[in-house]
């Protein structure tokens, strides 16, 4: 018999350097995950990307096993560390939060395809760009 599903629990933790101390453990205790284990099972997994936002989406079953799918880092986080800055515009439109060129843009667009909701990668590009200009990036030819 198939197991049931109970909930699904979205997490961003430090790639490598996730512990039990808020603000994930609190969310893992409330979903009856057992968190030592989860730590355990996601720094194992995430060792290659050690310092990163790692997006993990949680499924939670009725018998209280779990497994977790690594996503990869927000697009946000990338078009930051592509123009080596800590944050985007404070007045997106109004005032400049950097630059990025198109072949920025595409590297990250590549990096996140299996993320977006896009059929193609002109289409991710799209999505990537609307990201930095919502940041107060501007993109360059």
């Amino acid at each position: 018999m198939a197991k049931k599903l109970l909930k699904q629990v979205k997490v961003q933790a430090v790639g490598g350097k996730a512990t039990p101390a808020p603000p994930l453990g609190p969310v893992l205790g409330q979903a009856g995950i057992n968190i030592g284990e989860f730590v355990n099972q996601f720094n194992e997994k995430t060792q290659d990307r050690i310092g990163e936002v790692v997006p993990t989406v949680i499924n939670v079953y009725d018998d209280r096993s779990f497994d977790f799918i690594v996503k990869t880092t927000p697009a946000s986080r990338l078009i930051l560390k592509a123009i080596g800055k800590d944050k985007g515009s404070q007045k997106p439109g109004i005032s400049k939060g950097g630059e990025i060129t198109k072949a920025q843009i595409r590297e990250i667009a590549e990096a996140k395809m299996a993320d977006l909701n896009a059929s193609s990668l002109e289409q991710a590009d799209k999505i990537i760009e609307g990201t930095a200009r919502s940041m107060g990036v501007q993109v360059k030819e």
